[in-house]
């Protein structure tokens, strides 16, 4: 398959998006909703990330998937490699099939882990530059993440979730450039944050207060990141950086749990990630 150095990112419309189940701290089935102000918040996400060069793929909404709105979750894409989640819950098992039969017919390798392994893609696995940080405890286990750095070929450091609220590393932590990220310390385990500030050059850090609203889980494009707009501490410091902040609104997918980067999914990897190593990673 082709590369591009255009970002090229995978979305799934809001048209079934909704709270169907509680599987987070955040989801309540009583609170619900509202269904049209979630597709006008997605719609403004597609535009925006549109009007910053991005080519949008999208995938196919499917009614009793409501999750499937967030392409994060899909897998991990790695060159012409695509490892698919394997979701703990089985409300969400039912979203592999669609990401699965989307990734085969672009052309992807597909790499499954091992059905003892729980791994929730890119929602857990982040790249840094050529380092994988992995988050683990609540949807991913670490066993997995070792298997993938094994398959990958290159180094993954997991690091432990401690926050029930922050389920997914993506909720808390952030690559926006090579060596630079932002994240929410209290999410981590003292270890976890030691292996940050030690392997990532420059850390952003963001407070409790913003980090409930998701401030973390932003898009990279290029220079340009798209975050939640309840979050005016960390995009002034993202624009001292020499970033462009594009705030949007994101209040019914945090109901769910997830804001702007939940929403999508890098096809061409992640914006911070270094791909240097040509070839094919052989399927199983």
């Amino acid at each position: 398959m082709e590369f591009s150095t255009a970002a090229r990112i995978l979305m799934c419309p809001a048209d079934y998006f909704g709270i169907e189940y509680e599987i987070n701290p955040w989801m309540n089935m009583q609170q619900g909703t509202n269904r049209q102000l979630a597709r006008r918040q997605w719609q403004r996400l597609y535009q925006t990330l549109c009007d910053l060069g991005a080519a949008i793929d999208l995938l196919e909404p499917v009614p009793g998937l409501p999750d499937l709105v967030f392409t994060a979750n899909a897998g991990l894409v790695f060159h012409d490699v695509f490892l698919p989640a394997r979701f703990r819950f089985g409300v969400r098992q039912g979203e592999s099939p669609h990401f699965g039969k989307w990734a085969r017919d672009r052309g992807f390798t597909l790499v499954p882990l091992p059905e003892s392994m729980k791994f929730e893609g890119a929602g857990d696995a982040l790249f840094c530059g050529d380092t994988l940080f992995a988050g683990y405890r609540f949807r991913s286990d670490v066993r997995s993440h070792h298997w993938v750095g094994e398959r990958l070929g290159v180094p993954a450091l997991p690091l432990e979730l401690v926050d029930p609220r922050f389920y997914h590393l993506d909720t808390c932590f952030c690559p926006v450039a090579p060596g630079v990220a932002i994240y929410y310390p209290g999410a981590f385990d003292e270890y976890g944050r030691s292996v940050l500030k030690d392997r990532i050059d420059r850390l952003v850090e963001v407070s409790a207060e913003e980090a409930v609203s998701f401030s973390c889980n932003a898009v990279v494009v290029g220079r340009s990141i798209v975050l939640n707009q309840g979050a005016p501490k960390l995009a002034a410091a993202l624009e001292t950086l020499g970033f462009n902040v594009r705030p949007l609104e994101f209040s019914e997918f945090i109901k769910s749990g997830g804001s702007a980067k939940c929403l999508t999914l890098r096809i061409d990897g992640e914006e911070a990630a270094s791909w240097r190593h040509a070839g094919q990673i052989p399927s199983c």
